[in-house]
């Protein structure tokens, strides 16, 4: 299988941080792969947050974000109290959404633990349809940058 390669871009439009749960813990003894992605959409909402929306569901009228895929690259290893730095940027914007891109990094070492991508579109919840990216919300994100 060929590996799976997530190219950083130069900036990153926004910052928040994570502390490592006992629940992420797997019995390895270390973060879970499953974690991880779990790890993303927080880092993913408390982005939606700053820009001034609840959640994922109200972003215009009855619009809401939809995660169309992921992929995640692990760096390095992180435990139970670890504090990580979530890094977001957003980049391939199309006329129904873009891609997020996540960094993951232990705040006291600086040791990158996984990068990841998510591919996000919007839609009609009322109709389970396909929406247009929403002017207002282009507009928050051209002011972030």
């Amino acid at each position: 299988m060929a590996r799976i390669k997530i190219d950083l871009p130069e900036a990153f439009i926004y910052t928040c941080n994570y502390n490592v749960r006992i629940a992420d813990i797997n019995y390895g003894g270390h973060l879970g792969n499953d974690a991880v992605l779990t790890i993303m959409q927080e880092g993913r909402l408390q982005f939606l947050n700053y820009l001034g929306y609840e959640n994922e569901l109200g972003i215009d009228g009855d619009v809401g974000m939809i995660v169309t895929d992921s992929a995640i690259v692990y760096k390095s290893e992180s435990f139970y109290g670890d504090h990580i730095e979530i890094k977001i940027a957003v980049e391939d914007y199309n006329k129904y959404g873009f891609d997020m891109i996540y960094v993951l990094t232990n705040k006291a070492s600086g040791k990158e633990i996984a990068r990841g991508k998510t591919g996000i579109v919007f839609m009609h919840y009322s109709t389970r349809k396909l929406a247009a990216t929403p002017t207002k919300f282009l507009e928050k994100l051209q002011d972030t940058q």
